[in-house]
């Protein structure tokens, strides 16, 4: 099995929505293993707010993908490896059908015919990994395995799911060298506002009740760093082309739990959690079990399942960020 930590090493990789969660920390740990780094974003201030001080060590590009897509640009940097981050729905204020139809699955579909035509440069593993979503699975209940039907219910799960689709049929036609890494619960610095940890960091600057659903939904939580380093695990497993497979823990939690624990780890008092207070959303996914048979098949290897260690991280990153970015530093 080749070793991830030292194989990007001196390599090139793009990372497109860069300035997005889990983009920006695909960049940083790259990054943390030698690799030279392009990360794209349609607003260039935006990536550098997103990197923090981390963006003094990478080429940031501003390109808008929506408009301009891939073609005309993306083999002008000539990269060992393309990291698509980049997806529309995930915030509740993303609702365009056009938009959600352009970015989750058409750009796919241009990002494979591109990568095609890069070459073959002395680079023998993927040359796209491309984020999937768990919401691609719908309605569809018992343990969620790759191959399980699909369900969708909502527009970002079935564009995903269309993506997926596109790069699975055109990398197994081809032989291209791409794979879909379709990703759970994440948590961490830098996610968007009204999800469950920020509710709780931004807890810690008030006194006032904290208001949530009841709490008893199943989830596959996975800290953002440790997804950060399956998508680089999986760049390199030897995956055959338009494989599929789910990154997450495998280990089912409660929304209540996350909550209490992440709580405890920064010194809320659990009796401000008013559990019970906001209803469910109804585009919320019933999951009760994700199977990750096939993810340690290939990297031998998991996201922990541990919440503290990963709040305990989160409140790491956060910290050393603010006196990095801090003009006295």
């Amino acid at each position: 099995m080749t070793d991830w930590s030292s194989a990007f090493r001196d390599r090139h990789a793009v990372v497109l929505g860069a300035s997005g969660f889990i983009g920006q920390w695909t960049v940083r740990v790259l990054l943390d293993r030698g690799a030279t780094v392009t990360a794209v974003g349609r607003d260039r201030a935006a990536v550098q707010r997103a990197l923090g001080a981390t963006a003094a060590r990478v080429n940031v590009l501003e390109r808008d993908v929506i408009a301009s897509g891939v073609r005309a640009w993306l083999p002008a940097l000539a990269p060992d490896i393309v990291f698509n981050l980049i997806g529309y729905g995930v915030d509740r204020t993303e609702r365009d059908r056009a938009l959600a139809e352009r970015l989750n699955h058409e750009l796919v579909a241009e990002l494979m015919e591109t990568v095609e035509s890069l070459g073959s440069p002395a680079w023998p593993f993927m040359r796209l990994v491309h984020t999937g979503s768990a919401l691609e699975y719908g309605s569809t209940g018992g343990i969620l395995r790759e191959d399980s039907p699909s369900a969708v219910t909502t527009v970002y799960g079935e564009t995903k799911l269309a993506g997926t689709n596109a790069l699975v049929q055109r990398a197994r036609a081809n032989a291209t060298p791409a794979l879909v890494a379709r990703l759970f619960t994440v948590y961490g610095p830098g996610e968007h506002s009204g999800r469950l940890l920020p509710t709780v960091l931004s807890a810690r600057q008030s006194e006032t009740p904290v208001p949530l659903s009841d709490g008893f939904q199943q989830r596959d939580f996975a800290y953002v760093e440790d997804v950060a380093e399956g998508l680089l695990r999986l760049a390199v497993s030897g995956a055959a082309p338009g494989t599929v497979v789910n990154l997450a823990s495998g280990v089912m939690q409660t929304v209540r739990h996350f909550v209490r624990t992440a709580a405890t780890v920064c010194g809320i008092p659990v009796d401000r959690l008013q559990f019970g207070v906001v209803p469910r959303r109804e585009e919320e996914m019933r999951q009760t079990a994700v199977s990750v048979d096939r993810l340690v098949s290939l990297t031998a290897w998991r996201p922990s399942e541990d919440i503290a260690r990963g709040v305990r991280c989160a409140l790491a990153r956060l910290d050393a960020d603010s006196r990095l970015d801090s003009p006295t530093s």
